[in-house]
């Protein structure tokens, strides 16, 4: 949701029949639709609209919706003649493109189960996936991946068929690899000597039969195979697309790997229901440059580029003439004052009703555009906790984050804000067709058409991890209130229990610290210890230049966490993060590191959260310091 008194819909609008169709339920919706059946829908009546671009390319070229489902023909028929076929996994390692949506629904079109797999599996994580999916076909982007993949290549007893995007890439002498040219082309012929071979094959698939796979993070063990069914995620589309009374033919930009739920929801089956416009984006670094190119009117973002985008808005605050920065805080705090009531369920009065509309129009538009937020219709966060500061100072830009929760398990959003019924801090209640239930023990149950297939065994059988009534048990800790709004406490494994007995969520205590933008990443430490420490990692994209502008001059980071300017701020951070926390949560003591904790060196996962034991095992000493005998 965005603009405090409205919203910016730059799609279609809702014509009468769609109307009627938004006032269904999302289950009377999504009865007997396919993703396949979809796409030929988009086909036959949006065929000249946009589907997907590539901001990668020179002239970032665009295939239409029937161009699009063309392309996917053509490559479906390709796999075939590789012997891909129905309930066979193939996996995926290639950044977010055209080329990438093309290969998975190709595959989705032989009832087959792709998977994308993260760029930043080593060897042996690449190994594990490939024997436990047993994919007969992979599809790599290029020389990069095939780094990694020549290593274990021949220990995967089930693969037949490599299909290198970048035919330049392909090591010589091995026939197991095919260029995707090739690939295309020989299904090209195939698809024009037999056009009926492809139609059948789709229309055979179900509901209920696979759609995808996706591999879970791994924080606590090996990576469990998450299988998702046509009716998950159409149900899950349809249930978002209510909630946000989205109009046809959004935009959007897929910058996330798409091995992440989020992404894959939100960038490829949402689309399709709603005959959208995808933007692809390899580099996720480059994605504040592509929301000033393209103007999205969907955006998700997880915590990490919210909290990035507040920080650099602050840090340039200082920079800017005192009376054009005094105009901005003081827009941005009426908008949040309005936020804030209207969170609360209370109504914003007519006065300051005003004073809000004229502070955004004169004042905080200009801003929205120039980010690339003007036209946003659905913004959201998700995949880990938004610190309530952070929404808020983006309330006061006129852009106003849904927080929302779920799993891969869960298709995504189990629950979500939406623009009728939202509050700050809460990630909103059940979507539509969706119940959600504390167990005795805190841990929230979700039940509905959203919970996942199952988990992938070994043999390829598909074995549920609901109990006999459904539930799915989610591993998060929460509370629903009296209006039904979910808050999300802590994982249930991640909960720090202290020597003394005291059960305490670290989430709260490091969502705190990093409300500060000198603080790129920070975790609790007190599990069996008498008190609460933490690791707190200096933001290497923030502090370089906040620390020019205090006129501190630093040949690097271990330099500038030995300042002593910079110490004093941080502990004013962890002072003011002390400051809301129970006694028993405050930090004794903390250690800064200098070096950013990213899924390539280690602590984090793909999906950015922390890998706790990692961490624990990788600073033993630096937190032993931290307890004194």
């Amino acid at each position: 949701m965005t603009g405090t008194t409205h919203r910016h819909q730059e799609g279609q609008a809702l014509t009468t029949s769609q109307t009627a169709a938004a006032e269904q339920t999302a289950t009377e919706q999504a009865e007997g639709q396919t993703i396949p059946r979809l796409l030929h829908r988009n086909a036959v009546e949006y065929g000249d609209l946009p589907a997907i671009t590539s901001l990668d390319i020179a002239g970032h070229p665009t295939l239409t919706w029937r161009e699009f489902h063309t392309e996917i023909a053509e490559v479906s028929r390709g796999l075939a003649g590789l012997g891909l076929s129905r309930r066979d996994r193939m996996l995926i390692m290639a950044p977010s493109s055209p080329t990438h949506f093309v290969v998975d629904l190709a595959a989705v079109h032989l009832n087959a189960i792709p998977c994308t797999a993260y760029a930043t599996l080593s060897p042996d994580q690449i190994r594990y996936v490939a024997r436990h999916s047993a994919a007969p076909v992979v599809v790599l982007a290029g020389a990069d991946q095939l780094a990694r993949w020549l290593p274990v290549l021949d220990e995967l007893p089930a693969l037949r068929h490599v299909v290198v995007l970048d035919a330049d890439a392909i090591p010589a002498g091995d026939d197991r690899f095919v260029a995707y040219s090739a690939v295309r082309e020989a299904g090209r012929k195939a698809l024009a000597a037999d056009p009926g071979e492809f139609e059948r094959t789709w229309q055979s698939i179900t509901p209920d039969d696979p759609l995808a796979m996706i591999y879970t993070s791994g924080t606590t063990g090996d990576p469990k195979g998450v299988v998702l069914s046509h009716r998950n995620a159409i149900h899950e589309g349809y249930a978002v697309r209510k909630l946000h009374q989205a109009p046809m033919h959004v935009t959007n930009v897929a910058y996330l790997p798409l091995a992440h739920i989020a992404e894959r929801e939100l960038s490829i089956y949402l689309p399709i229901l709603w005959a959208g416009h995808v933007h692809t984006l390899a580099d996720t670094s480059g994605v504040v440059a592509a929301l000033g190119q393209v103007h999205p009117q969907s955006f998700f973002g997880v915590p990490r580029v919210w909290e990035k985008m507040v920080a650099g808005l602050k840090n340039m605050l200082a920079g800017v003439p005192q009376d054009r920065r005094a105009a901005l805080v003081s827009a941005n705090e009426l908008l949040q004052q309005g936020y804030k009531l209207r969170s609360a369920g209370e109504e914003v009065p007519a006065e300051l009703a005003a004073r809000i509309a004229e502070a955004d129009e004169k004042v905080l538009a200009p801003v929205r555009s120039l980010l690339g937020l003007d036209k946003i219709h659905v913004a959201s966060s998700g995949a880990a906790a938004l610190p309530v500061e952070v929404l808020y100072f983006i309330a006061g830009l006129g852009v106003e984050i849904e927080e929302v929760w779920g799993l891969s398990e869960t298709t995504g959003a189990a629950t979500a804000n939406g623009a009728r019924a939202f509050r700050a801090g809460s990630v909103g209640k059940p979507v539509d067709g969706v119940e959600v239930k504390v167990a005795d023990d805190g841990e929230l149950l979700v039940r509905g058409p959203i919970v996942f297939l199952g988990y992938l065994q070994p043999d390829g059988t598909i074995a549920s991890a609901t109990d006999a009534e459904g539930w799915f048990a989610t591993g998060d800790i929460g509370t629903i209130d009296d209006d039904g709004f979910v808050t999300i406490t802590d994982r249930k494994k991640e909960l720090i229990i202290t020597s003394s007995g005291k059960n305490i969520a670290p989430t709260r205590i490091e969502g705190l610290l990093k409300e500060h933008p000198l603080i790129g990443q920070a975790v609790a430490i007190g599990d069996d210890r008498p008190y609460v420490t933490a690791l707190i990692v200096l933001d290497d994209e923030i502090a370089p230049p906040w620390a020019a502008a205090q006129g501190i001059e630093a040949a690097g980071l271990d330099e500038l966490a030995e300042h002593e300017q910079v110490r004093a701020e941080i502990d004013r951070a962890v002072q003011a993060a002390n400051d809301r926390l129970a006694r028993v949560e405050q930090i004794k003591r903390y250690h800064l590191i200098t070096r950013a904790w990213t899924p390539e060196t280690g602590e984090l996962t793909p999906t950015l959260k922390l890998k706790r034991r990692v961490i624990d095992a990788r600073y033993r000493d630096e937190i032993t310091g931290l307890y004194p005998a």
